[in-house]
């Protein structure tokens, strides 16, 4: 007999009880970011973007963003294929390596560069000789951001591509052709959907990335504020409409990403499904 058979009542009560979190945890939650955005009317919210300090955070999340991620695609893309098409030694240490942000705090990842590149750090003095500035700049910023987002890149393509396993590409070879062209006309296709995948949730976690980004700044307004430092900055000046409006940018972003997460899940869910089974 199936559970279902057994305990005829107990899909309801736990699909109530799942709907009940998700009300009180992100419904909720959700709705109140917009009620207090749009608080005092439509104009308060396009007012609270006219402010100089705000498009300049929204500009550098964009450009940070336009930085980080394709660069972790890179990196995800080349880490993927050497873990899943090739055999070497200490390959499950790189694989720890490539999880490690997930259990390391993002404070802890900002942190490492003050103690590299900062005024005290191990390179800031050279670095401040030679005119170069790292530390509470864009390229700070950037750093940081790439730490705490190059995972999820790769973790998207290494369980797909060891799925696939390397009959195709060995056939490939066998028959003339080069590695370039093997990663370009076989691999890449067969993982284009994952990739994208992986781009999108990066990119999401890029623009939202509060912990790294906070150490690293120095939070100068219209500087080195990101969108997630102005929406604080403004919380933490009783400008609630204008730290609302910037958050619902955010949500907004969230939103989009589910919306697109959804379609990519439901058009190529065999492929997905088949990579994290692996």
């Amino acid at each position: 007999m199936s559970a279902r058979t057994r305990l005829p009542g107990l899909a309801p009560v736990l699909l109530l009880a799942s709907l009940a979190v998700l009300a009180i945890l992100v419904f909720m939650p959700l709705a109140v970011v917009f009620v207090e955005a749009f608080k005092k009317g439509p104009a308060a919210y396009v007012a609270a973007f006219a402010d100089a300090d705000a498009r300049a955070a929204i500009a550098l999340t964009l450009w940070v963003a336009a930085i980080a991620v394709p660069l972790n695609a890179a990196f995800g893309l080349a880490a993927s294929w050497a873990i899943a098409k090739f055999e070497f030694r200490y390959k499950s240490a790189v694989m720890a390596l490539i999880d490690l942000p997930f259990s390391m705090s993002p404070v802890v990842s900002g942190l490492v560069w003050v103690l590299l590149f900062g005024a005290n750090g191990w390179f800031g003095p050279w670095l401040a000789d030679h005119g170069v500035k790292i530390i509470f700049s864009t390229a700070g910023i950037v750093l940081a951001t790439i730490t705490v987002t190059f995972p999820f890149v790769a973790r998207e393509l290494i369980p797909l591509m060891q799925a696939q396993g390397s009959d195709e590409e060995a056939s490939a070879i066998t028959l003339g052709a080069g590695g370039l062209t093997v990663f370009r006309r076989i691999t890449l296709p067969n993982v284009k959907w994952a990739l994208v995948y992986g781009v999108l949730l990066c990119n999401a976690r890029a623009m939202g990335e509060f912990g790294a980004v906070s150490v690293v700044s120095g939070k100068i307004r219209g500087l080195t504020d990101t969108l997630p430092l102005h929406i604080e900055a403004l919380y933490n000046d009783y400008d609630f409409v204008g730290a609302f409006a910037a958050a619902s940018l955010l949500a907004g972003l969230g939103l989009v990403t589910l919306a697109v997460k959804s379609v990519l899940e439901w058009r190529f869910a065999d492929e997905l499904a088949h990579g994290r089974r692996a």
